[in-house]
């Protein structure tokens, strides 16, 4: 391990004892000068970003990347598996995602909390080096690189779906591609628009849930949940996986911190509450998809949630419906490009990337060239139709992500107490270490029937099987983008050597 302490002098925030300070709300704006020197130090390229983000546009971007493509179409998907059971799956998956957000939120409390980075400062200034947490952000990288190629292919989808006809594949492809770079656009005029056409985004997707959720809970067969358990408890253990990908990607609310103000107050709670609520939402619309419409019809649809609405609702109401999906993958998509261009930032102040990609435009405090480096790496993975290559690793990347974090937060206490101490988030001490020891032993569950799967497709197919229908399995492709991150680390520390 790298030098154990070297965190004092790596750490733009040198990782002081730094003193709480909380503004009574009504004179908040007042100081918003003096907060913004405090939690950005002058100097720093982080120092250079805006703090534009509150507290209604934190809950948006967490809520929206939750409520995306996932509970609109992966929980028919998952139906497959396990039938009606996919209910408990969602309840059984809470609780470890609300224990893994725990430590998120513990070390957002810290001083780290007031800049961007995420797991990426929390692991390395804990151990006091950078491998562990350079790589695993590395894969982090490529897989929201992925998935925002996806969620644009997956709008133009919905986008086709909504007008009715019959379109070619190069509209299709227009369509995605326009998507990805108006979003891009709004990213680079700055934090302020994309937090504004988030939260009115996430207004239309609420008020599409609530016309889905509520009249249906009143047109339930209990009929339709019989037999529960279709393929028993090995079914229901299969059906964990692709769900989780439904709870996937709520970390990427702690690359804000830069940008939120009073950050180290406000996130902590936003992840609680935000992750408990988005938890409900999933409960009552797989309650409802699956009461309301038998398995086997829900598995074949292709717009499995307009369809249930269709069944109790005027045409009008359940088009409305169809409207959210699309909203749910436009809140996913949008703060997906936060993600790679703000952990780009924090590299560079590491010393970790080129300083060039850490350029922040002065007028609008948008990490430019690094936000343009995640959109055409999105673009070259849309139009050369290989979105396999990062997409399959984005669930596998992350619980791994998750399990290292609560891992780290473990050996907090020990590894660097003085961190440690700086904790303010109002949980009983026991209460955090419960909740990072139920992360670790949940995420090494899903990890361990991930890692079976896999074993099982290795030795099902070949190489040139997998290659030809773009089924690489995650195991491989972590080996391969994970050895590609080792080589990029070790230049990396090479030029920062040299200098």
């Amino acid at each position: 391990m790298e030098l154990r302490f070297s965190f004092q002098l790596q750490s733009p925030l040198k990782l002081k004892s730094y003193t709480q300070t909380h503004k009574p709300d009504g004179i908040e704006a007042k100081m918003n000068e003096d907060i913004r020197k405090k939690e950005a130090p002058a100097g720093t390229i982080v120092g250079r970003l805006r703090r534009d983000l509150g507290t209604v546009e934190s809950y948006a971007a967490l809520i929206g990347i939750l409520i995306g493509a996932g509970i609109f179409k992966v929980t028919s998907e998952a139906g497959a598996i396990t039938g009606p059971s996919v209910i408990l799956s969602y309840i059984l998956l809470m609780p470890a995602i609300l224990a893994t957000s725990v430590p998120y939120a513990a070390f957002i409390s810290t001083p780290l909390g007031r800049e961007p980075g995420g797991e990426y400062l929390h692991i390395s200034r804990t151990l006091g080096g950078y491998a562990t947490a350079y790589i695993g952000s590395w894969l982090k990288i490529i897989a929201y690189v992925g998935a925002g190629a996806y969620l644009a292919s997956a709008l133009a989808d919905y986008l086709i779906e909504f007008s009715g006809r019959q379109v070619s594949s190069e509209v299709h492809q227009a369509l995605a591609v326009g998507s990805l770079l108006f979003f891009y656009v709004v990213h680079v005029i700055g934090v302020r628009w994309f937090g504004r056409i988030q939260v009115g985004m996430c207004v239309l997707l609420g008020l599409s849930i609530l016309v889905l959720v509520v009249p249906g809970l009143f047109k339930i067969h209990p009929a339709n949940y019989r037999p529960f358990l279709t393929h028993g408890l090995k079914g229901l253990a299969a059906s964990l996986v692709p769900l989780f990908f439904s709870y996937a990607g709520f970390e990427s609310l702690a690359q804000t911190a830069g940008e939120t103000k009073d950050s180290t107050r406000r996130l902590p709670m936003v992840f609680l509450r935000g992750i408990s609520l988005t938890a409900l939402i999933f409960v009552l619309m797989s309650l409802v998809a699956f009461g309301v419409l038998p398995g086997s019809q829900l598995q074949t649809s292709r717009a499995p949630m307009t369809e249930v609405a269709a069944t109790y609702l005027p045409w009008g109401a359940a088009s409305f419906v169809t409207l959210g999906a699309i909203m749910a993958i436009t809140t996913s998509l949008n703060p997906t490009l936060i993600v790679p261009s703000r952990l780009a930032l924090i590299f560079v102040e590491d010393r970790l990337a080129p300083a060039w990609l850490g350029y922040v435009n002065p007028r609008t405090a948008t990490p430019v060239r690094a936000l343009t480096l995640t959109a055409a790496a999105c673009l070259v993975l849309l139009l050369s139709r290989q979105l396999s290559l990062a997409l399959n690793i984005a669930v596998f990347a992350l619980i791994l992500l998750y399990f290292i974090h609560s891992l780290v937060f473990l050996m907090l206490p020990r590894w660097n107490p003085q961190l440690n101490k700086e904790i303010t988030i109002g949980l009983p001490v026991g209460l955090q270490r419960g909740a990072a020891l139920l992360s670790v032993l949940a995420m090494g569950g899903l990890l361990v029937v991930q890692i079976i799967q896999d074993i099982q497709t290795l030795g099902n197919t070949t190489l040139r099987e997998r290659i030809g229908k773009h089924s690489l399995t995650s195991l491989e492709l972590i080996v391969v983008w994970s050895a590609i991150g080792a080589v990029l680390y070790a230049l990396a520390r090479r030029r920062r050597s040299a200098k």
